[in-house]
């Protein structure tokens, strides 16, 4: 997802975004909604939140740190 499209989200959820990163507000939003702050964290590329929106992106986003450390 496009990172100006989650900083709409933000917005409409009155989070403002200043200079978050895209794992930070996505991470916002989460926490906001209720759910788990887990973005980015299925390093090993398994995750039990098959509904989650931001699935996608999150295990690209894994993948990425994952080969930073």
């Amino acid at each position: 997802m496009k990172l100006e499209v989650i900083r709409n989200m933000a917005k409409s959820r009155s989070i403002k975004p200043g200079h978050l990163s895209k794992t930070e507000l996505i991470k916002t939003i989460q926490a906001q909604e209720g759910n788990f702050t887990c973005f980015a964290t299925a390093y090993d590329g398994v995750c039990d939140q098959g509904g989650c929106l931001w699935r996608e992106d999150c295990f690209g986003a894994a993948h990425h740190q994952g080969a930073l450390s």
